[in-house]
């Protein structure tokens, strides 16, 4: 069973489904789905658009360089069998899916690491915006009224002081 990937947005393409376009210099595409065969024929740039793995990678959504990934690789390719090599094999496995996690949580973290300072910015903001679901008008009201009654008496306090 053989799984190509998509030209477009790079998923992968199990038999039997998809679409297969051949140009006439003989180039093949195949696409997962009719979404990716239409963005295709209108001349879209998967670098551009954003549900795309292409889009992803450019823009440092995605783990691009990883050795971890060089190593799955290498495993899809057919070998000749040997003993120690496959126990060695086996046995590095659980390292590299470690390695693999971790790297992982750090690109996270890393993507992540400006974004809490937003979410509080944009809490507060909402929060401002929607006071009056909060608290009740009338005490809004005397809020205001208090605030203006302790300006004006700071206001008063300096010319009865002259």
């Amino acid at each position: 069973m053989r799984l190509e990937k998509c030209w477009f947005c790079s998923s992968t393409v199990y038999p039997g489904h998809g679409i297969q376009f051949v140009r006439n210099d003989a180039k093949i595409f195949r696409f997962c789905r009719s979404k990716c065969h239409k963005n295709f024929k209108m001349k879209r740039n998967p670098r551009k658009v954003k549900w795309t793995k292409a889009y992803r990678r450019v823009h440092g959504k995605d783990m691009t360089q990883d050795s971890t990934f060089e190593f799955e690789r290498k495993r899809n390719r057919p070998e000749r069998y040997d003993r120690n090599l496959a126990d060695s094999v086996l046995k590095a496995i659980p390292k590299i899916d470690k390695i693999r996690v971790s790297r992982e949580e750090r690109h996270h973290k890393n993507r992540m690491k400006g974004n809490k300072a937003k979410v509080q910015r944009e809490a507060e903001k909402e929060y401002e915006q929607s006071i009056h679901m909060v608290k009740a008008p009338s005490a809004l009201q005397q809020e205001k009224i208090k605030v203006k009654v302790s300006q004006q008496q700071s206001e008063e306090n300096p010319l009865m002081e002259e």
